[in-house]
């Protein structure tokens, strides 16, 4: 079957969908609902849709209108090598870096899943001489700290699955190193990094694709200059994960380099030597392994057809069907998992980076709305944050729990007659409850109008390959609702414009002319010497 690239408001399903009545989920909300709308245990987690503002003849209509945009056909086309970066002619092949799903894919005659490979084998090589003390630093002591040097996907991804992981590595004696992360160009953030740690012991990954991203090498320049002045070589403190074709490959300015190509985003890089070179020196390359396979089973399951049967094209299903046909415009991530502290920051960059988007695929301007604004916060810290506005503003916003049953280790505590964690799963499903139905009250100020759309990835303890299922889900959700809009979900033009014009607001700061008088305005006025 041929592959056709439509507006979403063109589709026959769309229309028909958008004419179906709508679902009160304070009414419909019952026993046989919670039971029925679940796709129970695929990969490492339940997926729980009874608080989701849908019903049998929504679900036939999400499913139509999946098949008439040809999702799944379209993920299988990604997955085969057919460039679906079309803003940058390019192929995209995250989920190639964790296992085949459709073939080989080639490039050059070269098989990229065996680059990928390789290069894996290569950083497990690496991190295992490391934790053995075959690799050592310039003063001749092991290295028991590393640290990543990256911005946006070189360090979100990573730095929330480090996070994510941490606790469970000590638990269970997994932890070879800690890990710290540099990101922001502001040189408090890298001092406060510098200031906590040994240099002696501490490994820098400076991770950049095209070695040239200005925040990074700022900091790397900044780490090299106070590994030097504390007489350390710094050329053998740091490693660089880039492509071959960058100035940071092979140079010896690096004890070691890591490759990765274009084909993967950097919101899509934790797959790949991004985050396997710093969870495979903090965990070891099995732990790193756990993740890949755990991602590999969940892109696999989003393989099948069926949303009923496929939780991450459902979930980006009822996302579609919340933004185009309800109207909303936010999604809130509530992971009641405090290690997934920064998963939420990482969703923002997925979702937003990737489908942010205004023109099709083509570049021709949308008629309708595509991705939702995201942000998000751990449970139950959340709770005594944001959640007034949740369950009372104006504004109906959809909400994705993440939630698991068991403790990533065995520090837990019996108060009032129930433990930590029952407080925990407690606060989860009551949130719920108390969203979906409100609660009447003859006080206008006690009272909770319900309704509120809300849906459960349900996992039994975060683990390695739980964590990769996690990060498969919202990338494969992402791809379909991207696919739905008929958008690229694999560049982000709109990160280059900033760039372009801080190089330009660098040169009027060393003295450069330019006809640009607004910056030159903007610039004088941030370097009058104001103080406050």
């Amino acid at each position: 079957m041929m592959i056709q690239y439509n507006p979403l408001d063109t589709c026959k399903s769309f229309k028909h969908l958008a004419e179906l009545p709508r679902v009160d989920i304070a009414e419909a909300i019952n026993v046989d609902r919670i039971q029925k709308y679940s796709i129970r245990g695929r990969e490492g987690f339940d997926f729980i849709y009874a608080a989701a503002p849908v019903d049998d003849a929504i679900l036939e209509a999400l499913q139509a209108l999946a098949d008439e945009q040809q999702l799944v056909d379209k993920y299988k086309a990604l997955a085969s090598g057919e460039t679906m970066n079309t803003g940058e002619r390019r192929m995209v092949l995250h989920h190639l870096a964790r296992g085949e799903l459709a073939g080989s894919v080639l490039c050059n005659g070269e098989n990229l899943l065996s680059f990928y490979e390789d290069e894996r084998e290569k950083a497990a090589a690496f991190a295992t001489d490391v934790h053995e003390g075959k690799i050592l630093g310039s003063t001749g002591k092991p290295f028991t700290t590393a640290v990543q040097i990256g911005i946006g996907g070189s360090d979100l991804g990573p730095r929330a699955a480090y996070i994510a992981l941490e606790r469970w590595a000590r638990a269970e004696n997994r932890q070879k190193m800690k890990a710290c992360f540099i990101s922001n160009v502001d040189p408090d953030d890298a001092e406060n990094t510098l200031r906590n740690i040994d240099l002696e012991t501490s490994l820098f990954i400076l991770v950049s694709k095209s070695g040239t991203t200005q925040e990074t090498l700022a900091n790397e320049t900044l780490v090299r200059n106070r590994l030097e002045s504390a007489g350390i070589d710094s050329s053998r403190h740091m490693i660089a994960v880039t492509s071959k074709t960058s100035p940071l490959a092979q140079n010896p300015n690096y004890l070691a380099s890591f490759f990765i190509d274009d084909f993967i985003g950097g919101r899509y890089s934790t797959s790949s030597a991004v985050g396997g070179v710093v969870l495979s020196l903090a965990f070891g390359p099995g732990t790193f392994e756990e993740f890949l396979a755990g991602a590999h089973r969940a892109d696999l399951a989003a393989m099948e057809p069926r949303v009923a049967k496929n939780s991450a094209l459902l979930d980006a299903m009822i996302g579609v069907y919340e933004r185009n046909i309800l109207g909303y415009q936010t999604t809130a991530i509530l992971p009641y998992a405090e290690p997934l502290s920064r998963f939420p920051a990482h969703l923002q960059q997925l979702d937003m980076e990737s489908n942010g988007k205004s023109v099709d695929r083509f570049g021709m301007p949308l008629s309708y709305k595509t991705g939702p604004v995201v942000f998000g916060e751990p449970g139950t810290n959340g709770q005594h944050s944001f959640y007034q506005l949740l369950h009372q503003g104006t504004d109906i916003i959809p909400l994705q729990f993440i939630g698991f049953l068991k403790n990533q280790n065995s520090g837990d505590a019996m108060s009032m007659g129930t433990t930590s964690r029952q407080k925990l799963v407690a606060n989860l499903l009551a949130q719920m409850v108390a969203f979906a139905r409100g609660k009447a009250d003859s006080n206008p100020n006690k009272r909770f109008a319900g309704g509120r759309p809300s849906t459960l990835l349900l996992g039994s303890r975060l683990e390695p390959a739980q964590l990769g299922s996690l990060f498969s889900h919202y990338e494969n959700k992402v791809m379909f609702q991207g696919f739905a809009w008929n958008i690229n979900s694999f560049d982000q033009e709109g990160v280059q414009l900033g760039k372009i014009l801080a190089g330009k607001v660098l040169s009027i700061m060393q003295g450069e002319k330019t006809d640009d008088k607004v910056l030159e305005a903007m610039t004088s006025l941030a370097s009058s010497g104001r103080q406050a």
